[in-house]
C-alpha cells in the first residue's frame, strides 16, 4: 500500500514541475526561506546563519542526494570546516500536503545525529527554483554565503573535484578577507 501511495504521489508530482532556466546567482543575496529540520525545530535561511559562512547543499529531487552526499564525502575528506545544511527543496501544493509522510521517509534514512542540518524547504521551494534555476535537477545547487547572506559562490553542474577546489579557494579567500579588513 505504501508503495502505491508513493508511486501515485510520485507520478502526480512530476507533473506540476515548472522547468527554470539554470541561473548564475553569484553575488546576488539569497533570498529569504523558511524550512524545517528533521528534528522539526524552524529555520529561516539567510537570517538564522547571518555571522558565518554557510554552505547550503540544494536538491530538488530524491536523486539529487547521490550529488550531495557526493560533496559532503569531498568536504569531509579534504577537512573542509564550513557549516553545511542540506536543502530538499520541494516546490508544489501537493508535496505540502505529504510533507509529514516525505519528512518521515527522509527521516528513516537519515541517521539521527544528522537530522539538525538537514532542512526541508516546501512553502518557498517554487521560488528558490525559480531563482537558481532546476535544468538538471539530479544535480545539487551548490551555495556559499558569506557572512553577510550574499552568495559568493555557486556551482549547479553535479560533483567535481575541480568545482570542490573552486569552493575551497573561495572559503579560504572569504576567511582570508574577514581576518585582513
Amino acid at each position: 500500500m505504501r508503495l502505491l501511495l508513493a508511486m501515485v504521489l510520485l507520478v502526480l508530482c512530476s507533473g506540476c514541475t515548472t522547468v527554470y532556466p539554470n541561473q548564475q546567482i553569484t553575488g546576488q543575496d539569497f533570498p529569504s526561506v523558511s524550512g524545517q529540520t528533521l528534528e522539526q525545530q524552524a529555520m529561516r535561511f539567510p537570517e538564522d546563519v547571518l555571522g558565518q559562512q554557510t554552505l547550503l547543499l540544494v536538491g530538488y529531487k530524491q536523486d539529487s542526494q547521490f550529488d550531495i552526499d557526493r560533496w559532503l564525502i569531498g568536504l569531509d575528506m579534504t577537512q573542509t570546516q564550513v557549516a553545511a545544511y542540506e536543502l530538499p527543496t520541494i516546490a508544489g501544493l501537493l508535496p505540502r500536503m505529504f510533507q509529514t509522510t516525505i519528512d518521515n521517509g527522509m527521516r528513516a534514512g537519515i541517521p539521527k545525529p544528522l537530522w539538525k542540518g538537514v532542512v526541508t524547504i516546501y512553502q518557498d521551494g517554487e521560488s528558490v527554483q525559480a531563482f537558481t534555476g532546476n535544468q538538471a535537477p539530479n544535480n545539487a545547487r551548490v551555495i556559499l554565503l558569506n557572512a553577510q547572506g550574499q552568495i559568493s559562490y555557486f556551482y549547479d553542474q553535479g560533483f567535481s573535484v575541480a568545482a570542490l577546489n573552486n569552493l575551497r579557494q573561495q572559503l579560504s579567500q572569504s576567511l582570508a578577507s574577514a581576518n585582513n579588513p
